[in-house]
């Protein structure tokens, strides 16, 4: 697992930024499952690095706030196409 945590990071991160520039341009629907499904990619690769916390404390805290951005970008989305 741990060699692939590069290339399941690096896919998340893609899959989320796909799915929070097809938010902004074609709505949330379309969005929300790219950037669900990436989120989900960051999430399986922050909890590994969770668990090796010592070792992977920087990384920890930068999920830590990219994934609380990207959150409140496709919350805010949401309340706008109310």
């Amino acid at each position: 697992m741990k060699k692939y945590l590069r290339e399941i990071e690096v896919s998340g991160l893609i899959l989320t930024a796909i799915g929070i520039v097809c938010a902004l341009i074609w709505g949330t629907s379309f969005g929300a499952w790219a950037c669900g499904f990436g989120l989900l990619l960051l999430l399986v690769v922050f909890l590994y690095k969770a668990f090796h916390w010592k070792e992977y404390e920087r990384d920890n805290k930068q999920y830590i706030f990219i994934i609380l951005i990207a959150i409140l970008i496709l919350f805010i989305q949401i309340l706008i196409k109310r």
